[in-house]
């Protein structure tokens, strides 16, 4: 029986945010499952929407021996520190040391891609070379990559395969594990690495824009499918994250097979097209007057996205651009208690509102105004008297199709109503991501006649089947909807911030 060693590291570093990423964001459980090493780490990734998860229905499908080092994920932030980044690494490098000296056949790695540390920008391609230094060129490394990757050189050459999700939101991460556990069983019959090709994109592609559930990707990864069945390949296209400042920053097409080069090369003709990229965002206070319209006709509520504020993708998940805009259009008068806004990250008002109790009612300078990438601070708290309607230890397992089965503990929570608004207001910091995190306050997404998402296109997969329209609105935060907004000083060469 081949001995596989299973490990994971998943961050997604957007360095132009406030926060950092140090060790205890990755034990906290709060986003992400917290620390975990060995059996217990196979135990808890068995059954769940994660690629670890995927990868270890399929090696038992096969028969191979697993050895679990460890997994660490954090939510998306600033630079992960130094100490993260080496105590993690160091645990993933000392197991595998040990596997080799006692008899190892391959490493898989569930990783994201788009990690940067504090002195490491290419934090994947350092780990997978610290990795390919102790095992030598033959032992086979095979690694699973989130769709924002900003895929390396240093990647491709350390690794024997790379295979990306093909969705976003990311239905797929337990299916990525199985087609990463294909490419090593392909490894590890052929004896060798199989052909590989790699072309890069040379713009930038805006969060909004990426989404599987529109065009044109839709159609791009339908077109990616097909050539996989066609040349026999196993292709990838990796959007990138737009947001991590190093000189390989920016989307990437590659595939492994015979035919790898020929499946590429029509793949990567279908996708760098930049007319097609274009999104439409609208300003806060006009998303709002258009929900407002929209809602009076409609039988489903109407989702606003805060992409801005996006805590999966860097934002902190307490600025309240949306909040002022939902007051000042009287939103929550127009639909009393139908209007809802979530998950907004302060952690005082949430043990505030655990402390007093339902029914009460409290003076709250409620969210933060943050540095943004523009410059300057966004918008101000809101401060009024908040009536505490529901609360909660924070505590759910989502029942979504992008993360479903996974819990998250989001410490004391609740839900606080300002001016007939439903404000989620939690303790750790989540994406908006499933209806299982405002059901968790007593909030009931179906019945709203409104509802502000802070999240860019993770909220599609749960929220769309339940929404009549779905609108993308920027308000003042750290995470810009446009890449061109951003302060770049690292980017390559040649690499345009705009489609």
């Amino acid at each position: 029986m081949p001995r596989i060693l299973i490990a994971g590291f998943q961050h997604e570093t957007n360095t132009f945010a406030p926060s950092l990423a140090d060790w205890a964001a990755f034990t906290r459980g709060d986003s992400f499952p917290a620390f975990s090493q060995g059996r217990a780490m196979q135990d808890a990734m068995t059954g769940v929407n994660i690629p670890i998860g995927g990868f270890i229905d399929a090696a038992k499908a096969h028969g191979w021996t697993l050895l679990p080092s460890c997994w660490a994920g954090a939510i998306p932030s600033s630079f992960v520190t130094r100490e993260a980044f080496e105590r993690i690494a160091d645990t993933i490098v000392a197991d595998v040391r040990a596997a080799a000296a006692g008899g190892l056949d391959g490493i898989y790695l569930d990783l994201h891609g788009a990690a940067v540390a504090e002195h490491a920008a290419d934090s994947e391609g350092e780990l997978l070379g610290r990795l390919r230094a102790i095992v030598g060129p033959k032992l086979p490394i095979v690694a699973s990559l989130d769709l924002h990757a900003n895929v390396t050189h240093r990647m491709l050459r350390e690794a024997d395969a790379l295979v990306s999700y093909r969705t976003y939101p990311h239905v797929d991460m337990a299916d990525t594990g199985v087609l990463a556990a294909q490419l090593l069983a392909r490894r590890l019959k052929a004896g060798q690495r199989e052909p590989q090709h790699a072309r890069r994109l040379p713009f930038l592609i805006p969060l909004n824009a990426q989404s599987t559930w529109m065009q044109p990707a839709q159609d791009l990864y339908a077109a990616l499918a097909e050539l996989d069945k066609r040349h026999g390949t196993v292709l990838s296209f990796c959007m990138g994250f737009p947001a991590s400042d190093f000189d390989e920053c920016a989307p990437m097409v590659w595939g492994h097979g015979e035919h790898a080069e020929a499946a590429v090369e029509q793949l990567y003709a279908l996708v760098a097209d930049p007319a097609q990229w274009q999104q439409q965002i609208l300003p806060a206070r006009e998303a709002v007057s258009q929900a407002l319209a929209l809602a009076d006709r409609a039988g489903k509520p109407v989702v606003i996205a805060d992409t801005q504020d996006n805590p999966g993708a860097g934002g902190d998940s307490n600025t309240t651009g949306l909040l002022h805009a939902l007051i000042a259009q009287g939103a929550g008068r127009r639909f009393p208690g139908q209007v809802a806004l979530g998950m907004v990250f302060d952690a005082a008002a949430g043990r505030a509102a655990l402390e007093a109790g339902v029914g009460a009612e409290l003076d709250l300078a409620l969210g933060t105004a943050v540095p943004t990438f523009a410059g300057g601070l966004s918008d101000p708290p809101v401060r009024g008297r908040f009536k505490v309607r529901a609360v909660s230890d924070g505590r759910v397992t989502l029942k979504g199709p992008m993360m479903r089965g996974v819990t998250v503990n989001l410490g004391p929570s609740a839900c606080l109503e300002i001016d007939g608004i439903l404000v989620a207001v939690v303790s750790g910091k989540k994406q908006l991501l499933d209806r299982e995190l405002l059901r968790m306050v007593g909030i009931t997404a179906e019945a709203m006649r409104i509802i502000v998402v802070k999240s860019s296109n993770h909220f599609r997969a749960d929220f769309t089947p339940v929404a009549s329209s779905v609108l993308v609105a920027k308000a003042a935060g750290p995470m810009a909807a446009d890449p061109g907004d951003l302060p770049w000083k690292h980017l390559g060469a040649g690499i345009r911030t705009r489609p």
